[in-house]
């Protein structure tokens, strides 16, 4: 029977593309999360050194909240069961040298995939018995909270903005009604400024 293919395998997954470095960079970070669960692949990729760390840690995320979202799936009992960096499109560019030549650049880049898949009940118990015999939470319940609670930062921020442009769009409407009125008004004036105006001029008329 042949083996599932590593882009075939179950589970929820994230992809990002066109990033601007070369899939043998992303897969040297690849390569050490691979098969870890959530916090433990959270802490390697924020002590990571790669430039390229960043990148996968949002990948990572956005899995673990398609995870949550879509399927149900609490961040504590998932784990990096696939990940893998295909090669996109190359761009070329050119450098100048010496005797009027030029040299091409090839700047890279790369698709990101991570595939998150779901420990048995089994491992999650021997992970929670682990956990309590060190007397803290584990690396993923730690990554979940941080992670909701920069989930909540950011709603809360959201509806921040969305208040503030609210207020904004009630100010603006509120000087648009008075500037209406005011020249309302000002016609008002004027026309009673010419009624006035012609009432004077017939009766200058009719006293001549």
């Amino acid at each position: 029977m042949a083996a599932t293919k590593t882009n075939e395998r179950p589970g929820t997954r994230a992809v990002v593309r066109y990033v601007r470095v070369s899939a043998f960079k992303a897969r040297e970070v690849l390569n050490l999360i691979r098969g870890e669960s959530y916090g433990r692949a959270s802490e390697i990729l924020a002590f990571s050194e790669r430039s390229v760390s960043e990148v996968v840690a949002k990948c990572l995320d956005s899995a673990v909240s398609n995870a949550e979202n879509n399927d149900g799936i609490p961040a504590e009992e998932l784990f990096v069961s696939a990940c893998y960096a295909d090669e996109g499109p190359t761009l070329k560019r050119w450098r100048p040298r010496a005797r009027g030549r030029a040299t091409p650049i090839l700047k890279r880049t790369c698709h990101i995939t991570i595939i998150m898949g779901r420990y048995t009940s089994e491992e999650i118990a021997t992970q929670q018995a682990r956990d309590e015999q060190r007397g803290r939470s584990g690396p993923s319940q730690q990554a979940a909270e941080a992670r909701r609670q920069r989930v909540e930062k950011s709603r809360a921020a959201a509806e921040s903005r969305a208040q503030d442009e609210e207020e904004l769009e009630e100010a603006v409407d509120a000087e648009e009604v008075e500037a209406v009125e005011e020249a309302v008004d000002a016609e008002e004036v004027e026309e009673t400024e010419e009624n006035e105006v012609e009432s004077s001029v017939t009766e200058e008329e009719e006293s001549n």
